[in-house]
């Protein structure tokens, strides 16, 4: 019993300030000072998430919504991945693709969505091409920036090894810039489900953005409420697995501070 009352102690002690706010916010409904229609209370928002739970709708629109997520990720790293090499291996790809992606990176994303539409239409394919770009610059900025931060010294190491070029890149480069993609995909993976926002306003009939733009017509703040927490649930989770994974890939790098 004990440890039971020290966990909830503990998570207490964690979350004091989340709770509070919490506890203002629903307070605050309950006493009529935030009207409903502006802002729903957090028991409102839970109980209507549990339906939803229940009903099987909500699951339904997050597996359209992680599908999504997952085929503009997928395209968007790989394409990343791509350009950063070109850029950084090589001084003519530098010069060939440095200038156009940060020139793309500056376009506003909300003025692409109307030529995404004239371009692929009105299906899936405007919405996972919206991430898709969304997520191609946090891979390209620093898997570039890893690629260019690799010591010159493991360089001519390599070179004293007697590797080959295309060794070079396999054995130091790759791995030295390992950490740098790692960090970009941790941020890909949160542009990933906030472009996703955007993406599904694009004549979804399902899907978590679907959801809050539907009660968002009957004045549902609750059901908004649901999605929005949805989205971070989920950013919050996938972001987790990548730490997961850094830790497990780059185990060979000691903590700051530890020495060797």
């Amino acid at each position: 019993m004990s440890l039971v009352l020290r966990s909830i102690l503990n998570i207490f002690d964690k979350n004091f300030s989340l709770i509070g706010i919490l506890l203002i916010w629903q307070s605050s409904c309950d006493l009529g000072l935030i009207s409903k229609n502006i802002l729903a209370s957090p028991l409102d928002v839970l109980a209507s998430g549990w339906s939803l739970l229940k009903s099987g709708d909500l699951l339904t629109h997050i597996s359209v919504s992680f599908l999504r997520a997952l085929s503009g990720l997928a395209l968007g790293v790989s394409l990343g991945t791509m350009l950063a090499l070109l850029s950084g291996l090589s001084d003519w790809g530098r010069r060939i693709v440095d200038g156009p992606v940060q020139a793309a990176r500056a376009l506003p994303f909300l003025g692409l969505v109307p030529l995404f539409i004239l371009w692929f239409g009105i299906g899936e394919m405007p919405k996972i091409a919206l991430v898709a770009l969304a997520t191609i610059f946090p891979i390209y900025i620093n898997l570039l920036s890893g690629i260019r931060g690799v010591d010159s010294k493991l360089m001519e190491a390599g070179i004293c090894f007697g590797l080959s070029r295309t060794e070079q890149i396999v054995h130091v480069v790759l791995p030295g810039a390992a950490p740098s993609f790692l960090t970009g995909l941790r941020h890909a993976l949160t542009v990933s489900w906030l472009s996703l926002v955007a993406a599904e306003q694009i004549n979804a009939t399902q899907g978590v953005g679907y959801l809050i733009l539907q009660a968002r017509e009957f004045l549902r703040t609750d059901i908004m409420l649901v999605g929005l927490t949805v989205y971070a649930l989920l950013g919050v989770s996938t972001n987790a697995l990548v730490q997961a994974i850094e830790r497990r890939a780059l185990a060979w790098r000691a903590p700051v501070g530890v020495e060797a």
